[in-house]
């Protein structure tokens, strides 16, 4: 999968999914923090998931149809955390050999 890290979700967890085998942009690489609409469009011209704690791209996304490719907005918690709340996100709807993974849990 791809990503694109918000500088708020963290280092270890950009850090976690590049050891998972994924394709990972940190938004610490771009430069001076762009603002959330241009990391939404950085994201959706690269195909890439936003992931934040950021409560302001719900908003972008919801209330006025900014387009994505996708949000995975973590709660403010300690990185062992946010990173087993990603795993389980990603386990939950990752596909196995072109079929969803369905789960009874």
């Amino acid at each position: 999968m791809r990503f694109l890290v918000d500088r708020c979700a963290g280092r270890r967890l950009a850090e976690w999914l590049r050891a998972q085998g994924h394709d990972v942009l940190e938004s610490q690489s771009l430069g001076p923090d762009p603002g959330d609409r241009a990391l939404l469009e950085i994201a959706v011209s690269q195909g890439r998931i936003l992931i934040t704690i950021d409560t302001d791209f719900g908003e972008l996304i919801y209330r006025h149809d900014f387009p994505h490719a996708g949000l995975v907005r973590l709660p403010d918690v300690p990185a062992e955390r946010r990173i087993a709340l990603l795993a389980a996100v990603i386990d939950r709807h990752s596909f196995s050999i072109g079929k969803p993974s369905y789960r009874n849990d």
